[in-house]
């Protein structure tokens, strides 16, 4: 199982495919470009079975409706920021005169615990601050988690958007993710990736 890192759009969202010996491939924030990354899938023969997204901020959706008509994928996303999709004053994209939207997510997750999608399974974390729907998701064979705008190398994510809290977000870190085995890898949705150990002992916010 391998991890492939596509940043995309203006500001550089990280999206993530999570790919298996057959191909098959998760698709993780698919925030611009849609019509490169479907080009991307086609040309390195990737077979996607779902979109996961880690929030619904503008910037992670944006390629959303190109790739998932494409794949006819699922899109799973937190109940809390189910309406975030169709709603710019919601996602964000309105501050900025966008207007980007994405069609509803088929599946809006309720609570944490085990999610599986065909051969991949994932642990799904709930760690709301940066918005109140943020979710994390911990691939325990492969000692990652993506962690989309929740926690950033010698960073975390900002709280001044709607539905933000800095307490909040700093407890989703300390309780969720801190609580990890050192060695997990995080992949943040901006930036490079990091690893527990590291956030642990070098990031100046924790």
């Amino acid at each position: 199982m391998k991890w492939i890192q596509i940043p995309l759009g203006p500001l550089q969202t990280n999206c993530y495919l999570l790919v298996n010996d057959n191909k098959e491939c998760i698709i993780f924030d698919p925030g611009s470009q849609g019509e490169e990354l479907n080009h991307y899938l086609e040309e390195q023969q990737l077979k996607p079975l779902a979109i996961l997204l880690t929030h619904a901020h503008f910037d992670h959706i944006g390629a959303v409706d190109h790739v998932k008509r494409q794949w006819k994928l699922p899109v799973y996303l937190h109940e809390l920021e189910g309406e975030w999709l169709s709603n710019p004053s919601l996602n964000g994209s309105g501050r900025f005169g966008e207007d980007i939207t994405a069609q509803p997510a088929e599946h809006l997750i309720t609570e944490e615990g085990e999610l599986k999608i065909g051969a991949f399974s994932f642990e799904l974390f709930h760690t709301p601050g940066h918005s109140p729907g943020s979710l994390s998701y911990y691939i325990k064979e492969v000692q990652a988690v993506v962690a989309g705008d929740t926690l950033f190398a010698g960073g975390i994510g900002r709280t001044d958007l709607p539905g933000g809290s800095h307490s909040q977000l700093l407890l989703s870190i300390q309780n969720k993710l801190l609580t990890m085995p050192e060695e997990t890898k995080v992949f943040p949705g901006h930036g490079p990736t990091t690893t527990i150990r590291d956030e642990k002992r070098e990031n100046p916010f924790l």
